[in-house]
């Protein structure tokens, strides 16, 4: 196996701790609702410790401390673990608000006083929620994934964990929380890192459904996802706590469930990358009884009754299959911020069917579907306006994943050219059509806390009371319409469109700070933004237009921004993409003057360069302000939408 910086990063790691964790999630419910019991959990337990053809599997992660069914009684999980000696990452369910929280700890409180020190020296850490801020994101409430919690409120119960472990026989266990691993490299929750001892992680390359995901380019997908996380963890450990492969389902792009291919990333990530090095809970031992999910994950198939749990394995776990050519970590592009979103489909795996309720309150957590969430962001396209050598393939390489250009394949595109004439098209809400599955239509437009607190809306803006803000980018290619025939692609979204993967404002009052990530597009006499697009293979032969839009104020449903001054824009394309370290000192060069846009104001759409569509690149856009012209905006696409953006026909 060829040398790589996640074996060196995982070499530390054992250096620090000395025990590495190796084992299975598990919900609280069967796939029919029926909660999992002691006998069950116990059964379990044995038959990971007993799997033919490996061993070392005698850790549990569950998602909630709360037994099924009740309302603060501890789970049965806990006292299973202690009658198979089974370590156990306990988790409570941070996405039911602080009721929930509360009788999360009191669970916890109630399992220290009855098992004290047999209790927690079995405890490998407490993740406080699973997955929260992804399902706060766009795409979280796009494929209505359940409710969310913000950053702060994460944070705040990590705190609460720590007050309510002290002067118990948990003392000093680390804290954390598991999430997506698009989730943590997104500064904006930058919070819940900082409240952390420990990172989750999530990374699921199977639903990655918009890049390169066939089983052959899945480990190398996993391995930037994991080297992104490190990089964005500020030192933390970071454990991967949901990864797998599906042995069945639907296939999702180029991914398809098989053994075969579970048996691939088994030996591929499993094998080569974490067992023994990386503290690690697969998915998932079994989630399939009594019926199987679609997309089905378990390592073992069902057996006669809840406590009858196969020990012969569906695929072999041996290990025989792993290569000395096994992708690492080094051999892809790696980088602390690539597009801080991501395109999951159908179910989202264990912790995500908490729709259901048992009761109580407390999350219906069931072993069925596999992890939806964790796929890397998509491959969202840009607009070529010259020949293009040494892009970067979307095929290989996650969004942001800086690559150098003597590392990627050329590419001629043709020239698109400015568009000069200044021109402009009035846009009204009614104009752009409603996505499928619109936020209003999600379990989050419902909730009292409708604007996460993160989200940077400027603070005189005028925001409807009720409307949830998204806090992570959309990145991926999305058909509001039927795709215009035209020569030039029209302005409104209307077809096949994409969203900026990566927003770095620059601001030369501080011409050497690295702003970081925004959520904001910025454009005023001191600051100026830059605006990465990635250009899947898909676009060759299409055409492009590079938009800006700006609706009027009463048009926005969860958006907002500040305008003020005279002027407008000049646009520039740059010479090399972004990146969160860019500063206003060390900024890509321009590679083209796009033009010039005076007058700008609120209700218009300009048309700023278009053309034959950029493929298999990745470009970089820049905003300046002209005279006094000050812009401050949340860049979204929900009716109406607002921002830098590239239209697609």
């Amino acid at each position: 196996m060829h040398t790589s910086s996640l074996l060196t990063l995982a070499a530390s790691i054992v250096t620090a701790y000395a025990q590495v964790y190796q084992g299975f999630n598990y919900g609280s419910v069967f796939t029919d609702g029926s909660p999992i019991t002691e006998p069950a959990y116990e059964a379990q337990f044995n038959a990971a410790k007993n799997l033919v053809g490996t061993s070392g599997f005698t850790s549990a992660r569950i998602f909630t401390l709360i037994q099924a069914g009740t309302q603060n009684t501890p789970s049965d999980a806990i006292q299973a673990a202690i009658n198979t000696k089974t370590s156990i990452l306990l988790g409570l369910w941070g996405s039911a608000g602080q009721a929930n929280i509360d009788n999360e700890l009191a669970a916890l409180k109630s399992a220290i006083a009855a098992h004290g020190e047999t209790f927690a020296n079995l405890v490998a850490g407490i993740s406080v929620g699973s997955e929260d801020l992804y399902r706060i994101s766009p795409i979280g409430i796009e494929n209505n994934s359940g409710v969310g919690a913000s950053p702060d409120e994460i944070a705040d119960y990590i705190g609460e964990v720590k007050t309510a472990i002290t002067n118990t026989p948990l003392a000093g266990t680390l804290v954390g929380h598991v999430d997506t691993w698009t989730a943590f490299v997104n500064s904006s929750n930058d919070a819940v890192i900082s409240a952390s001892d420990f990172i989750g992680m999530d990374a699921y390359p199977y639903f990655q459904n918009t890049m390169t995901n066939d089983i052959g380019n899945g480990p190398a997908l996993f391995s930037s996802a994991y080297e992104q996380t490190v990089a964005a963890a500020a030192g933390k450990p970071v454990w991967v706590t949901e990864t797998g492969w599906p042995v069945s389902g639907e296939t999702e792009n180029l991914a398809v469930p098989s053994t075969d291919n579970a048996k691939t990333y088994w030996d591929q990530v499993g094998c080569s990358m974490l067992f023994g090095k990386v503290n690690t809970w697969w998915f998932t031992l079994q989630d399939g009884f009594p019926s199987t999910p679609n997309p089905s994950f378990g390592v073992v198939g069902a057996g006669s009754s809840s406590t009858d749990v196969p020990t012969t394995p569906l695929y072999d776990l041996s290990c025989s299959g792993t290569s000395s050519d096994s992708p690492s970590s080094s051999s892809v592009a790696s980088s602390a911020n690539p597009a801080a979103s991501e395109k999951p489909l159908g179910n989202t795996g264990a912790e995500r069917q908490n729709a259901a309720e048992q009761g109580s309150g407390t999350p219906s957590v069931t072993t069925s579907g596999g992890s939806a969430s964790s796929g890397a962001a998509s491959s969202s396209s840009a607009v070529g306006s010259s020949a293009s050598s040494g892009s970067v393939s979307s095929a290989s390489t996650p969004a942001q994943s800086p690559v150098s250009a003597s590392s990627a394949p050329s590419k001629t595109v043709s020239a698109l050219q400015p568009k000069y004439t200044n021109s402009t098209i009035s846009v009204s809400a009614s104009s752009v059509p409603s996505k499928t599955g619109s936020i209003a239509q999600s379990s989050y437009a419902n909730t009292t806390d409708a604007v996460p607190s993160n989200a940077s809306v400027p603070s005189n803006a005028s925001v409807p009371s009720n409307a949830p803000v998204p806090t992570t980018l959309l990145t991926s290619t999305t058909a509001l319409s039927s795709v215009s025939t035209n020569t030039d692609c029209p302005a409104p979204l209307k077809g096949e469109f994409e969203f900026p993967h990566l927003i770095i404002p620059v601001s030369k009052d501080e011409p050497d700070t690295a702003q970081g990530t925004s959520f904001n597009g910025t454009i005023s006499p001191s600051t100026s933004s830059i605006f990465n697009f990635d250009f899947p293979a898909s676009l060759e032969g299409k055409t492009c237009t590079l938009v800006f839009l700006l609706p009027k104020l009463d048009e926005l449903t969860t958006s907002a921004f500040t305008l003020s001054g005279t002027g407008g824009f000049e646009a520039f394309r740059l010479k090399e993409e972004a990146t969160d370290q860019t500063t206003y000192n060390n900024s890509p060069e321009v590679d083209e003057d796009l033009g010039t846009f005076e007058d700008v104001t609120p209700g218009q759409e300009y048309a700023i360069a278009d053309g034959p569509c950029y493929f298999n690149a990745r470009k970089a856009y820049e905003l300046k302000a002209t005279d006094s012209f000050d812009l401050n905006y949340f860049q979204d696409y929900n009716p109406a939408p607002i921002g830098l953006y590239v239209t697609v026909c």
